[in-house]
């Protein structure tokens, strides 16, 4: 059994845990790659048809993953995440995976922040440190919402403070996501994950 890591070590109460994130490391048995492939196919599409699923990315056997097959799934919450993990679906793909696999798969679970610090081609147990987490949050997030408040200011100047709050939040967290982390991260990888 793995120690457990920095991030797992945290006490929160229910909702405010944030974005799960689970990793599933499988040994694939030699020949069943394509059989793999379509089960990995087929619990995706059961996966998001849940409350809060929030997408799935799979890596392929490599170096960096131990030479295994890597599913990450990401849910909003825990609640979420528990329904799908307990739910009588999830278990009838993973009775589907006795002939194509090798012993137990391996799981890891992050919340919060490192879903920002998401370095696929990394093993999926490294994380960076909580305080450089912060630090480039704090950051971006400044740039981020000065840059907003200051190209859109002419248009959030008409409306209400709660909706230009909203609009600068809503357009913040998307560029963070979709844009700004995933590059962020990979320039300053070096720093991140030392």
């Amino acid at each position: 059994m793995n120690a457990p890591s920095e991030h797992q070590n945290r006490v929160c109460n229910p909702g405010d845990e944030g974005t799960i994130t689970v990793s599933i490391s499988r040994k694939v048995k030699p020949g069943r790659e394509t059989e793999y492939e379509e089960w990995i196919s087929g619990v995706i599409h059961a996966a998001a048809g849940y409350k809060g699923h929030l997408g799935t990315n799979v890596l392929r056997p490599g170096p960096s993953t131990n030479h295994e097959y890597v599913l990450i799934y990401r849910f909003d919450n825990y609640e979420n995440c528990q329904t799908w993990e307990q739910s009588d679906t999830r278990k009838e793909w993973l009775n589907k995976l006795d002939e194509l696999v090798e012993g137990e798969g391996k799981t890891e679970r992050g919340t919060g922040l490192e879903f920002w610090f998401d370095m696929p081609e990394l093993p999926v147990q490294k994380h960076p440190k909580p305080h450089k987490m912060a630090l480039v949050l704090i950051v971006v997030v400044f740039v981020l919402v000065l840059a907003l408040n200051l190209i859109f200011a002419p248009w959030l100047e008409q409306i209400p403070l709660w909706l230009r709050i909203l609009s600068i939040v809503i357009a913040q967290v998307l560029l963070m996501t979709y844009i700004v982390m995933p590059r962020v991260t990979r320039l300053l990888k070096g720093w991140l994950y030392s």
